[in-house]
């Protein structure tokens, strides 16, 4: 089959081709009913029952490709939008230094926007240094080596502490920040980057944390955090189908809802309604109905998953019965 040539009319959504976005990203779309099989660990895979087509991409690359329009939506972490838009910053100003650079009228609208937050993918984008050494905060390694993928993170973040140190105040303009010519050498490194200090290439590292242990492991510590990351959805600021990309949105953030909670439903005494929804407030409102018993009411209220048995605890002291907690597949918000 021959793929590109059934691309056309079709919505394309970019997902992570590996990593630690990858399997969570597959689950969420199994969960919205898009329906794929990628033949031969090809990078292209129709969807079969939506005008849809997968396009499997390195998580890095997917800012760019859905802030070019090429892609319409995509799954990656906001780590990688925001060392994308900071590369942007970066190729703008050095375009109109150079006077290299005129908006056209009818160029499509640049950039990605965040759709929502997927709840998956945490981590932390940090400064890691030597643990046995003398750097204890981001503004020790002013003017040192620092290795890092995040060529463009890492830049602005020493920009704007070689700022500080020469006396702006926090709230920097970020044209500054773009502008500064670094006393910092960021060394760009695109794996193993928690190696680099022990091999004598960098004083200090900016890379992706989850647990930490793989950074112990390597002899560093944290002194910094740059961003706070997971997962999200990016779209394109000219979809080619805004009504379908409403559409996957809508389902994914039902996935997203099913996962976070879970439907609990009890029979308690009138008098102690108020008491009990208090309890459980819903997501919006509880639903409440009479039963056939005088004095009775039945009750069902969306519980966050994490918080059920605190809440089940509760609802037994306060006389509530036939406590029922019903795992929930899919909703809609609206």
């Amino acid at each position: 089959m021959d793929l590109v040539n059934h691309l056309e009319g079709r919505l394309l959504f970019a997902v992570p081709k590996k990593g630690r976005l990858l399997t969570a990203a597959l689950n969420l779309l199994e969960g919205a009913d898009i329906q794929f099989k990628r033949e031969n660990r090809l990078d292209i895979a129709l969807v079969k029952n939506l005008p849809i087509a997968l396009v499997f991409l390195p998580a890095a690359d997917i800012p760019t490709f859905v802030g070019e329009g090429r892609v319409d939506l995509g799954i990656t972490g906001l780590d990688q939008v925001q060392e994308h838009d900071a590369g942007v910053r970066a190729i703008a100003r050095a375009r109109r230094m150079s006077n290299q650079w005129s908006p056209k009228a009818d160029e499509k609208p640049q950039g990605c926007e965040t759709v929502m937050e997927l709840g998956f993918g945490a981590c932390k984008l940090q400064v890691q240094a030597p643990a046995k050494g003398e750097y204890a905060e981001g503004k020790d390694l002013i003017g040192k080596n620092i290795g890092t993928s995040f060529v463009h993170l890492a830049a602005e973040y020493f920009a704007r502490l070689e700022l500080e140190a020469e006396g702006y105040k926090s709230d920097i303009d970020s044209a500054l920040v773009a502008g500064r010519k670094l006393r910092t050498k960021i060394i760009e490194l695109s794996g193993s980057v928690e190696a680099a200090c022990a091999l004598g290439v960098a004083d200090g590292i900016v890379d992706l944390v989850e647990s930490g242990e793989t950074m112990k492991a390597a002899g560093l510590k944290a002194i910094d955090t740059v961003v706070d990351t997971s997962a999200i959805l990016i779209k394109s600021k000219a979809p080619s189908n805004p009504a379908m990309v409403e559409l996957i949105a809508a389902r994914i953030g039902g996935v997203i809802t099913a996962q976070k909670y879970v439907l609990c439903q009890y029979n308690v005494p009138r008098s102690q309604l108020v008491e009990a929804t208090k309890v459980t407030p819903g997501k919006r409102a509880p639903t409440v109905t009479s039963l056939e018993e005088e004095g009775w009411v039945a009750v069902s209220a969306m519980v966050e998953k994490k918080r059920i048995a605190p809440v089940m605890d509760d609802l037994s002291k306060i006389g509530a019965t036939d406590i029922l907690v019903l795992d929930i597949h899919n909703s809609r918000s609206s």
